[in-house]
């Protein structure tokens, strides 16, 4: 008599006519994503990985392979590009790596809004928008390959967020459809406040398919860096021009010396020691951007067109938000990075107060941003020296005791990430619905360590 097959043989058996990736190189690979940003991650995910990964080219087949996941008790661990950085696409427990990449239809776009399935490369679906006159309202710099359901399962905001605020505030994310994790999978629209409860929890309540959301209507964005001398007047013309309505803004970032020093690709436009900003600018907008560049007394090191920019097919964005972080890194392999918000109206204060506590050991790197209640703000993406993760919780506590809003990026549990540390009932009912075995990338929240919560 046969010994019964292991449950990854017993799948890959079943549905041999899926796309399997059985090499080990490879599936190991696809069981990384950019955690090592993070010196403790790198040192607690290590080895962490699949039995299997699979690619599915359709929603038969995404459903045949989650039922009898279900019927097995296999983990699944859904993945986009990987292009996150908390570990959310290593699996903890083995099991199937579902890679939803191949998965990547656009639908349609229509009256301001777009729908695709989850798999689409961000960069992919901008091209197939902007015929209609429309592109992301916020997007992550890593764009050209992440996509629409790692974006919504694992991203906050990013280029754009100056004016729609992060990718949960209300009005950005219409609709989803998704999937439950059962013997009998069950495919739901979800609409509103319903589909945010899946959203940047890292795939651990729902396997999501298609998305849609309220776009923004095309401008041809100038890009340019402006240098500065002082931190502090750096710091204002950032939170200037952010507040100027009348300017058509995509990206404001505030690059603090030394940061610059570390970007070693555009050092012809960064003199050493400068301070710099980092902005996107609708072109009818360049003449008063340059008024109130001149007001502050900075200097723009450079300067290209919309058409320019493509033609180039190199863009500023990819120097902005968690790029900063992997171009400075590239530079001093020491460095990791830290996740804040500042509080709206208080915003310039506490930047200056961190600066003069832990500036030199802590690097400023600020996003300005609107916040969920539309209230222009700023959130930052710090460079850290790192010596030892003893320090870098006292770097944080500090950060705390000062009224700045932490969210852990050295952390592998979705709760843990959250400045609140608690994830919403809301959250947690959608887990219970449609993740009934919790089987979607288990070990990563801690309400479900013990079993599912009645």
């Amino acid at each position: 008599m046969n010994a019964p097959a292991h449950p990854i043989e017993q799948l890959t058996a079943e549905l041999a006519d899926l796309d399997w990736i059985t090499d080990e190189g490879r599936v190991g690979r696809l069981s990384q994503d950019f955690n090592w940003y993070s010196p403790v991650l790198k040192r607690q995910l290590e080895g962490k990985r699949a039995a299997a990964a699979v690619r599915p080219r359709n929603e038969d087949e995404i459903k045949r392979l989650v039922s009898l996941c279900a019927r097995l008790r296999v983990p699944i661990t859904v993945r986009g590009s990987g292009t996150g950085n908390y570990g959310q696409a290593v699996p903890l427990q083995g099991g199937v790596l579902l890679d939803m990449s191949g998965y990547n239809a656009f639908l349609w776009a229509k009256g301001g809004i777009a729908r695709a399935q989850a798999g689409i490369r961000l960069w992919d679906l901008e091209k197939e928008c902007k015929p209609h006159g429309l592109e992301l309202r916020c997007m992550p710099s890593t764009y050209r390959s992440a996509t629409l359901g790692g974006l919504f399962g694992g991203g906050f905001g990013g280029v754009g967020s100056i004016n729609y605020g992060p990718l949960g505030s209300r009005g950005n994310v219409l609709g989803i459809r998704a999937m439950s994790i059962e013997e009998e999978p069950q495919i739901v629209e979800l609409r509103g406040p319903d589909a945010l409860a899946m959203h940047h929890v890292w795939g651990t309540n729902g396997l999501v398919l298609e998305l849609e959301f309220a776009m923004a209507p095309v401008h041809d964005w100038m890009e340019a860096i402006v240098t500065f001398g002082s931190f502090d007047t750096a710091l204002d013309f950032c939170d200037a021009l952010s507040r100027s309505a009348g300017i058509l803004k995509k990206e404001v970032a505030m690059l603090a010396a030394p940061i610059p020093d570390h970007i070693k690709q555009l050092a012809d436009y960064l003199p050493t020691g400068c301070h710099a900003s980092i902005v996107l600018v609708a072109e009818e907008s360049e003449a008063a951007f340059l008024e109130l560049v001149t007001q502050f007394g900075g200097t723009v090191s450079y300067r290209k067109t919309a058409a320019e920019v493509a033609a180039s097919n190199r863009t500023l964005l990819e120097y902005t938000w968690n790029h900063t972080t992997l171009h400075a890194m590239r530079v001093d392999k020491n460095l990791t990075y830290l996740q804040s918000a500042f509080t709206a109206g208080q915003h310039l204060e506490q930047v200056r107060t961190m600066e003069k506590l832990l500036g030199g050991e802590v690097m400023m790197h600020t996003e300005f941003i609107r916040n969920m209640d539309g209230l222009m703000t700023c959130t930052a993406l710090q460079l850290v020296k790192f010596s030892t993760e003893e320090r870098l919780n006292e770097i944080m506590q500090i950060h705390r005791d000062n009224g700045v809003r932490i969210n852990d990026p050295h952390v592998f549990i979705v709760e843990d990430g959250r400045a609140n540390g608690e994830l919403p009932a809301a959250v947690l009912a959608t887990k219970r619905r449609f993740d009934p075995h919790n089987l979607l990338n288990p070990g990563k929240v801690r309400t479900w360590a013990r079993g599912i919560p009645q």
